[in-house]
């Protein structure tokens, strides 16, 4: 199959499927789904390019979308890639200075925004900012400023234009070359400036070429959209969903996740690890709540669900009749319910940006809940490799995708070659030159290891490893890893760099530690006071003891601190996805941390 532009595999989608609906969102007055057919998809994209192209908007020129996840994002975003301008990805949760930061280096003059407050953030730069020009508003709910150069959404794409506009617009889709740049995604910064990666629609072409040789959908699958499409891990794969003809829903609120799995039911969705790490802990009470009798069933199911999915459907060996028929029970009782808490009709879900732990891996599995493991960075367009559909390991990362070679280079780090490895960082020729080999690998800063089988492990993050003064290295995530599954701990930030012990910023599950302290007949009048009770930090103290004992005397956590409040996004404490910003973390919390080393 030839894979072409994405803005040309979208128009002959949209002449394929017409009234079948494309994606939907949920209306915040009825709460109830609202489909877009694909007719509408396609008039609503050409109506984009159309006004973008009225403003001036010349052949690889930079515009910017500012929004949390709505059909206008992606609509927006696809309109401008179809006149061959190049789309600039921003966080919604970005503070008012990254994102003029971004602004002035990709030099934006048009800034599509969500809500109030991504508006705001951009009329305060409009202001000073010599490149903004206008302000595009994706909700109508947006309260303008008087002064301010802006318009909303319906309004910029229900103008009428003359036939020069047409013509324009069907030239430069005829125009339309893989070669072109058709997006810089800043990275979300865990360490330094933020750089703009380069990624043009050769990139993105070879990107669906390689998922539809790898995974096994049509047009009959349906995807939950909830991660932020800023990012290339949810983009790239819902331009793999409308590719594919995939319906896609796109959920505006990642609180109400767990109940909107169970409205939608989809049969794919891409997550990160801690969705499962969250639901995984929720299991696990609720099974330590539940009656002798139904514990000992929900063992025995799970067991026979290990044997089944794990060790015979994993590794491609036929299933027993005994089995089978044991299966069936256990699926019926146990198993089935816990696939409904995911909507029941999962097929698989990819899951990347951090290590997912395998035990954790093997468990969803157990169940039928088939988590594709896999690795990817923003600068190879996402995916270097995942999980087959059978003989995979679960510690690993899977093996490369079609089209991928991975190989380890010096002091084990993954070294990336393949059509999905970015064209560099944007302005920034100097840091483009230091990420590659002279012979064309990407270096990923990524520690890691190939098995016998040639699946990537993923160990450490090169930049994320610690050494303490006494000359011992320390691998951050390994600790934290072993650390953030147990029901007690929802985050931790492990600290040791320069240093002559290991410690600890955790934060607690605030819902889990009142249990106990109701439990235990602790009295607290608020979070602060709790987490500073003598006998929680007892109860602490020994669950990192117990979770700690496969690790050396160097590695260990000594001392730890309890926080009062979770690490978030909007405070820049953790990226978009999830992952920790230790500078961010070690200067805000610097005192604490200094205690901590106190004598």
């Amino acid at each position: 199959m030839s894979y072409k532009h994405l803005g040309i595999e979208i128009k002959k989608n949209v002449l394929k499927y017409q009234q079948k609906n494309a994606i939907h969102y949920k209306s915040s007055t009825t709460n109830k789904w609202i489909g877009i057919s694909w007719e509408s998809f396609g008039k609503q994209i050409q109506q984009v390019s159309r006004a973008l192209l009225n403003l001036g908007i010349k052949p690889q020129q930079n515009i910017a979308i500012f929004a949390q996840n709505m059909p206008e994002w992606i609509i927006a975003d696809i309109g401008i890639m179809s006149i061959r301008a190049v789309t600039v990805p921003v966080y919604a949760t970005n503070s008012k200075n990254e994102t003029e930061y971004i602004i002035n280096d990709a030099e934006v003059s048009v800034i599509f925004v969500g809500d109030q407050e991504e508006y705001d953030k951009a009329y305060e730069i409009s202001k000073t900012n010599s490149y903004l020009e206008l302000i595009v508003a994706l909700t109508s709910t947006v309260k303008f400023k008087e002064d301010g150069n802006a318009v909303y959404f319906t309004d910029f794409i229900q103008q009428d234009f003359d036939d020069a506009i047409e013509i324009e617009r069907q030239k430069r889709e005829y125009e339309l070359d893989l070669n072109d740049l058709a997006s810089i995604i800043y990275t979300s910064g865990t360490t330094g400036e933020p750089k703009g990666v380069m990624l043009d629609h050769s990139n993105f072409s070879t990107s669906l070429e390689a998922h539809e040789y790898e995974l096994n959908v049509d047009d009959t699958d349906s995807s939950l959209s909830f991660l932020p499409l800023s990012h290339i891990y949810e983009r790239s794969w819902v331009f793999f969903c409308l590719h594919m003809g995939m319906e896609v829903y796109f959920n505006q609120d990642p609180k109400q996740i767990a109940e909107v799995l169970k409205e939608v039911k989809p049969t794919v969705m891409c997550t990160v690890p801690r969705i499962f790490e969250k639901i995984f802990s929720a299991i696990q009470e609720k099974r330590k709540e539940a009656s002798p009798t139904k514990m000992k069933m929900a063992s025995w199911a799970l067991g026979i669900g290990n044997n089944y999915y794990n060790k015979h459907k994993r590794l491609d060996k036929k299933v027993p009749f005994a089995l089978n028929l044991k299966y069936k029970i256990a699926d019926k009782l146990v198993l089935s319910k816990l696939r409904e808490v995911f909507g029941g009709q999962i097929k698989f879900m990819p899951c990347g940006g951090a290590p997912l732990a395998a035990d954790m891996v093997s468990f969803f599995h157990s169940f039928g809940l088939n988590i594709k493991c896999g690795y990817g960075l923003t600068e190879t367009t996402a995916t270097v490799s995942l999980f087959g559909y059978q003989h995979f390991e679960f510690n690993s990362a899977g093996k490369a995708i079609h089209g991928t070679q991975i190989k380890i280079g010096e002091n084990n780090e993954v070294l990336v070659k393949g059509p999905g490895v970015m064209r560099g960082y944007y302005k920034k020729p100097d840091a483009t030159i230091e990420v590659f080999t002279e012979d064309g690998w990407f270096k990923t800063g990524d520690a890691g290891k190939m098995d016998a089988e040639g699946n990537l492990v993923i160990t450490d993050r090169i930049k994320d490893l610690m050494k303490t003064s006494g000359g011992k290295y320390i691998a951050p995530q390994k600790l934290e890893l072993a650390l953030v599954n147990d029901s007690f701990i929802e985050q931790i930030a492990v600290i040791g760099d320069q240093q002559k012990y290991v410690t600890a910023l955790a934060v607690p599950s605030f819902e889990n530690i009142k249990k106990y302290a109701v439990e235990h007949s602790i009295s607290f009048k608020d979070i602060e006071e709790l987490i500073n009770h003598n006998q929680i930090k007892d109860l602490f103290e020994k669950r990192f003891e117990e979770l700690q004992q496969e690790f050396s005397m160097f590695e260990k956590i000594k001392k730890f601190t309890l926080l009062p409040k979770e690490f978030s996004i909007e405070a820049g404490e953790i990226t978009a996805t999830l992952k920790l910003k230790r500078k961010v973390i070690q200067q805000k919390y610097k005192e604490l941390i200094d205690k901590m080393y106190a004598e």
